[in-house]
């Protein structure tokens, strides 16, 4: 444990570049490494280019991205609210991305413009946050929080069945069922940019989080005598989380438990302080949706599984092996 440890970074960083690699390479078309490196060099043959280059590079960027930002957020998330089962999803961001993107689509509202989606998938998430902690109130509890996210949840999903349920046609319903799931399929590099921004200022905004996140597992008693403006903390979260998921939603779909998954996975390889697991969750989870995303493309079906599906069915068990420790401690 010790080695892996040390060599924590430069393995993340190896498995970060061959999950991409694999993303790139790997699909239904074949093709061999040789052809490859050619078509991406701007040689070769056209068609395997236009498969490698406007395909599945897009693809592996937005699941780099996607699952960088899902990690950190679910990082920084447990951290600061001490709670090991804390993640986007659990506290309503997720859902209130998707609420807002659901809106987007069921009006039509997508169609005007390439970042009415995500502008309004980044409102529904900061929305969701800021419902959670003024139902929170002015206390800071780790178990009220995640009482008032599943209540906030709870309300989105609502919100969100109720669009389907209202669909104007059965093939916006299907649409938003689809999106709903979650996919990078068919994905181009207008995704890429429109993705790119708010996940870029959400990772930002969390990135220099990490000294308050240690103190606040003193409390927020010991986290103020030690200098952290827990007010300033808590914004700076809040809009991080908010703008950096709801990018990724928006373009990705409801993707759910990478932020729960992944600081479980990196936390025995670090010290266990939450600024130690933030990084680290970033290219964990970076990896992990990549894969999983390549796992999706070869499982043969006769449709493509869901990416939202195949990360639940890794994320559940998880969730409950801890849900029933901490039912011990009760």
């Amino acid at each position: 444990m010790n080695l892996l440890r040390r060599w924590r970074w430069p393995a993340l960083i190896l498995l970060v570049i061959v999950s991409a690699t694999l993303s790139i390479a790997v699909g239904s078309a074949a093709i061999p490494p040789g052809r490859a490196l050619a078509a991406l060099a701007g040689h070769g043959d056209p068609v395997e280019r236009a498969i490698l280059v406007e395909l599945r590079l897009p693809r592996a960027l937005l699941g780099l991205m996607v699952g960088a930002m899902l990690g950190l957020a679910g990082a920084a998330l447990q951290g600061y609210l001490r709670n090991p089962l804390a993640e986007p999803s659990v506290l309503g961001a997720s859902n209130g991305a998707a609420l807002g993107a659901v809106v987007a689509l069921y009006f039509g509202l997508a169609e005007l413009h390439p970042a009415v989606l995500p502008l309004l998938a980044v409102a529904g998430a900061l929305v969701s946050l800021v419902i959670l902690f003024l139902l929170a109130g002015g206390g800071e509890s780790p178990l009220t929080l995640i009482l008032a996210g599943i209540a906030i949840s709870t309300m989105t999903l609502a919100g969100i069945s109720l669009a389907l349920n209202l669909a104007p046609n059965p093939f916006a319903a299907m649409e938003i069922t689809s999106w709903l799931l979650g996919s990078l399929e068919d994905r181009a590099f207008s995704h890429v940019l429109l993705a790119a921004p708010p996940i870029v200022i959400g990772m930002a905004l969390l990135a220099g989080q990490g000294r308050a996140l240690d103190a606040l597992t003193l409390g927020e008693d010991g986290a103020a005598a030690l200098g952290v403006d827990l007010r300033r903390t808590r914004a700076r979260l809040l809009a991080g989380v908010g703008i950096g998921v709801g990018g990724a939603v928006a373009v990705s779909g409801s993707i759910g438990f990478v932020g729960l998954i992944v600081p479980h996975l990196i936390r025995p390889l670090t010290d266990r302080s939450p600024s130690a697991v933030l990084w680290p969750s970033a290219l964990g989870g970076a990896a992990l949706l990549s894969l999983a995303d390549l796992l999706v493309r070869l499982v043969p079906t006769a449709n493509e599984l869901k990416l939202g599906v195949v990360t639940a069915f890794l994320g559940v068990p998880l969730f409950l092996v801890h849900l029933l420790r901490a039912r011990r401690l009760w």
